[in-house]
């Protein structure tokens, strides 16, 4: 069996990035508390609150200022404001809950102190993890079985997704395109040299690109047989992409999309769905009060900024295809369609001034709270479309209908995870990330979308 190097995979990195950014924090206000006598915050048996609530700060900020976000966490200039903001955030709210923390002290030299301790705490680790995980010793070699008109697709998604993910060499079973692509840091090699490759490039595993069975020839397939007997990692392309990407593949999938498709069984589970209807009533109510406070303030800019109506109201599709009105505040200059619907876009100048400040704040979706009251919409879920993009969007993309077995959302998980898109290839991957979420939908993805939402609106990602 070749040799496996040591390498971390995604979620082992982003595990590694929450232990010991709570350890290292933890740590420096542990030597700081005996060194310095520093006695705000001491840790003793007596005192696990205060840890718990600590721990529990971090790791909620952290993950909205998107600490964890592996392409920021592999460079120190991309990751140095996510520290700050965090821990400023952090010992903020540490300050304000009383009940579960120390007392204010009296010395304000103190909280100085503390803040700057957790800022250098994760400095030190981010700059350790950098120099030592994230650097190119740890980096998973892959070697790629298929076709010549795949490799760069693939090689694009992986250096897109995940920086410690290297593809180094290329095996090509297309025997009509031998040697016809040229790929920076990528070998092309001949079936017959799997072993070989795997042994000379250090691969750490292998992944079957093929699409077309009849390309896997028998010497290819004893050897991947042989190698999978040996405890080698082989996997297929799509599950990779799955797992790295967090969406499903759909230009891939074929006649056997049912291997794809095992959608969560909690889109049938009544306890699941009566929770989360119990959670949608929760927010819609909160949101609706807030957004009566906020009332005035989109009174003054929509009749500053807008000029015109207050509300908008358009037709959607809903769940099972059901058609309903959605309500928003009206972002867009009146008759904005008088030629026909056209498809919103970035930096679109059919938007009003007030209405580009809606978006990036998502004011405008404030009144969307009455159709999750009334039970068209969830908090989350697949955003909801007009019926003449379903029509069209149906023709060219493959299972986008599936996105109708489940009620439709304020927010969901292709709006936490791409830019505002206008074109067909942008609805691909948002259709990519909305089955994605069909097919894995649970309590634990549900409160991810509602950190990453918090991001969004923190960092004005509005469309």
């Amino acid at each position: 069996m070749p040799k496996s190097n040591i390498h971390f995979n995604i979620s082992e990195r982003k595990i590694l990035l929450r232990i010991f950014d709570i350890f290292s924090v933890l740590g420096i206000l542990y030597l700081v508390s005996h060194v310095l006598h520093f006695d705000y915050f001491t840790i003793n048996k007596e005192n696990w609150t205060w840890i718990f609530v600590l721990v529990l700060y971090i790791s909620i900020f952290g993950s909205i200022f998107e600490l964890y976000d592996l392409q920021k966490s592999s460079k120190i200039e991309s990751i140095s404001f996510g520290i700050g903001i965090t821990a400023s955030v952090t010992v903020l709210f540490y300050l304000l809950t009383p009940f579960y923390t120390p007392v204010l002290p009296n010395n304000r030299f103190q909280i100085l102190v503390f803040y700057l301790a957790i800022v250098v705490a994760l400095f030190i680790w981010r700059w350790a993890y950098i120099l030592f995980v994230a650097s190119p010793r740890f980096y998973k070699k892959v070697l790629i079985i298929g076709e010549v008109g795949t490799i760069e697709k693939i090689i694009e998604v992986f250096n897109e997704t995940d920086p410690n993910y290297k593809i180094v060499a290329f095996v090509n079973c297309d025997t009509q395109k031998q040697n016809e692509i040229i790929l920076d840091g990528v070998n092309e090699y001949p079936p017959q040299e799997i072993e070989e490759i795997i042994q000379s490039e250090g691969i750490s595993e292998v992944i079957v690109a093929s699409y077309n069975s009849e390309a896997i020839t028998q010497e290819v397939y004893n050897t991947l047989i042989t190698l999978l007997e040996a405890g080698f990692p082989i996997n297929e392309y799509t599950n990779v992409y799955e797992e790295m990407t967090q969406r499903v593949p759909v230009q891939f999938v074929g006649k056997d999309f049912y291997k794809y498709f095992p959608f969560s069984r909690n889109n049938q589970n009544k306890l699941y769905l009566f929770f989360r209807r119990i959670f949608d009533l929760i927010l819609a109510i909160t949101g609706l009060c807030v957004g009566l406070m906020l009332l005035p303030l989109v009174l003054v800019g929509n009749l500053i900024g807008n000029q015109g109506p207050l509300f908008y109201v358009q037709e959607r599709i809903g769940k099972n295809g059901k058609v309903f009105k959605i309500i928003k505040y009206r972002t867009m200059i009146e008759n904005a369609e008088v030629s026909g619907p056209v498809w919103a876009k970035a930096g679109d100048d059919r938007i009003t001034s007030f209405g580009k400040f809606m978006r990036h704040t998502r004011l405008d979706e404030f009144p969307q709270f009455i159709n999750v009251l009334k039970g068209e919409m969830s908090f989350i879920g697949p955003r909801p479309e007009r019926a003449v993009f379903v029509n069209e969007l149906s023709k060219e993309l493959p299972f986008y209908e599936t996105r109708h077995i489940v009620k439709p959302g304020l927010t969901g998980w292709a709006q936490v995870k791409t830019r505002y898109g206008s074109s067909l290839d942008d609805s691909l991957l948002k259709l990519q990330y909305d089955l994605y979420y069909i097919k894995h939908r649970g309590f634990y993805l549900d409160i991810i979308i509602l950190v990453k939402t918090m991001s969004t609106v923190v960092f004005l990602r509005g469309q």
